[in-house]
């Protein structure tokens, strides 16, 4: 059991066993709240069992039921009424996140029927919780997602009253982060300043988000500020878990321990592959899900083609740690990158997380699974280490009733709407959809979301529907790309005829679309809401 402390008198955990009960109890517990369903999965341990062990250490029970994003008035008003006059209350649930999500409901529900005491406090409530201010569309997050679609509702609707919420000073094209790594980019080409790219006509608000309350259409803001809206649309990224990995934070950006994932750290990555003549370099990639899953990848193959260029790589001891079964998921791109796999000599190691760095001593530790079953730690040096982080949705929308229960925005991946609050609508990064999580994912999301956001505010049919496309150009080596195009269950979507560019095969065409058409492609006609080559498929 991992137990998370909300405040000192309240935590929560993930599905508890008998024995949590005894820890539990040792550690003063008096309540135990339950918010699974039974029967929600095969094998689940039923409340009853454990009320019964809890009764015999004298801690209380009660079971508050619900499933990811449908809790109710009544579940939050049930829950408020349980822990009332309990003094030391511990909630589970499959994860952990409806058990978090309930207690932040009911703080926020208590809040708002507190009544104030006399005039003056009225006075000073009302100062410091402010009216809500109205938006026809609230977005928070101006990553790629939200501004994509801020800018596309505006083509279709020049009058609407939209929010931009997110505190970031700059916005930035990540994908021209692989680049950056292999000496091709600059990393200042991938930055503007978000004054830059916020849409003509909307309103930025440079705050961070603090909760939501979608059954009172309302958002609160970490300065006090209150939004409400008639459709929210959540674009929050994702976040990127350094601390995941035991002395990795520490270690980046020093002792050959680098990262393209962070713009401050692709040049220190080329600074590396330009310096190593001799020696270890290691790549890694964490479990799924992660943004742009072939980067990690495509890090070692353009450091490699350097290496392979300049005489090095008989030198250069090259190893791929990931914690996948595979080398990409869509197996019709799995042959070409194998070709190189083999042409730079890399020794693949899959099954294998990175969970540990010493820096200082430049070792590797990778947990995996021996020919026995058994749980191990394999251990590795090295000179240069390239890492991918753990990835998860941020922690303000984890703790959110936006999210299932693995903590992503619960969204119909199609119409990207909101599983149970219908005027909310999701995409990106943040959701649980099942497309890789891209940028050019959200290229062809971004138009379908305005497309059935208007419909909805016309009280008409949503129609339009998104069909999983997500693209990951492979960099295989300077001069050529394998463009990965797919869908839902990795169906090939390919933009381009087999006769102009056979995405499974490295073209060159595929880098000249990667390194000169795609950047401008992004700052000049994503952002500001054209729409080429992805307008809305729409129902019939």
């Amino acid at each position: 059991m991992q137990r998370k402390h909300i405040t000192e008198q309240y935590s929560v955990s993930e599905q508890l066993t008998l024995n949590d009960v005894d820890t539990l109890a040792a550690a003063g517990v008096t309540l135990i709240i339950c918010n699974r369903p039974d029967n929600e999965e095969s094998g689940q341990l039923a409340f009853a069992d454990i009320a019964a062990v809890a009764k015999d250490k004298g801690i209380a029970t009660a079971h508050i039921p619900f499933s990811g994003g449908q809790m109710t008035e009544d579940d939050i008003k049930a829950f408020i009424g349980t822990i009332q006059d309990a003094e030391n209350v511990h909630a589970f649930c499959r994860t952990g996140n409806r058990s978090t999500q309930i207690w932040q409901a009911a703080q926020d529900m208590m809040a708002a029927q507190a009544p104030a005491k006399d005039t003056s406090e009225q006075a000073n409530v009302a100062e410091n919780n402010p009216p809500a201010t109205h938006y026809d569309v609230v977005v928070v997050g101006a990553g790629t997602a939200g501004i994509s679609t801020a800018a596309s509702l505006l083509k279709r609707k020049a009058s609407l009253k939209i929010c931009l919420v997110d505190p970031a000073d700059s916005h930035f094209y990540q994908p021209g982060w692989t680049l950056v790594g292999g000496g091709v980019f600059k990393a200042a080409s991938t930055r503007r300043t978000m004054a830059e790219v916020i849409p003509k006509g909307t309103t930025w608000l440079k705050e961070a988000v603090k909760s939501f309350a979608p059954e009172q259409n309302r958002v609160s803001l970490e300065n006090g500020q209150q939004l409400s809206y008639d459709h929210l649309v959540v674009a929050a990224g994702i976040k990127l878990n350094w601390d995941s990995v035991e002395g990795l934070k520490e270690s980046l950006g020093r002792n050959g321990v680098t990262s393209n994932y962070r713009y401050d750290l692709a040049p220190y990555t080329w600074e590396l592959v330009q310096k190593l003549g001799k020696g270890k370099a290691v790549f890694t990639q964490p479990p799924m899900p992660i943004k742009c899953a072939g980067a990690p990848q495509k890090a070692m193959y353009l450091s490699c083609d350097h290496w392979f260029k300049k005489d090095k790589l008989n030198n250069i001891d090259v190893s791929f740690f990931n914690a996948g079964a595979v080398l990409f998921g869509v197996k019709d791109y799995v042959p070409s990158l194998e070709t190189y796999i083999e042409k730079y000599q890399v020794d693949t190691n899959f099954g294998h997380n990175l969970v540990k760095v010493d820096g200082p001593n430049q070792r590797a530790y990778f947990a995996t699974t021996d020919q026995n079953g058994e749980q191990t730690i394999v251990e590795t040096e090295f000179d240069m280490l390239h890492v991918c982080p753990a990835q998860t949705a941020p922690d303000f929308i984890r703790n959110s009733p936006l999210v299932d229960d693995a903590g992503w925005v619960d969204i119909d991946k199609e119409t990207l709407q909101h599983a149970s609050f219908k005027n909310v609508w999701s995409l990106g990064d943040v959701t649980n959809s099942p497309n890789a999580k891209t940028m050019a994912a959200v290229r062809k999301q971004a138009p379908v979301a305005a497309h059935n956001i208007l419909k909805a505010m016309q009280n008409q049919d949503i129609n339009a529907y998104y069909d999983g496309y997500g693209s990951c150009p492979l960099t295989v080596e300077r001069g050529k790309i394998v463009l990965a195009e797919f869908g839902f269950g990795g169906k090939l979507l390919p933009t381009f005829p087999a006769w102009l560019n056979d995405g499974t095969k490295p073209t060159y065409l595929a880098w000249v679309l990667k390194e000169d058409l795609l950047p401008p492609f992004y700052w000049r006609g994503m952002l500001k809401g054209h729409e080429w080559f992805v307008k809305p498929q729409l129902r019939k």
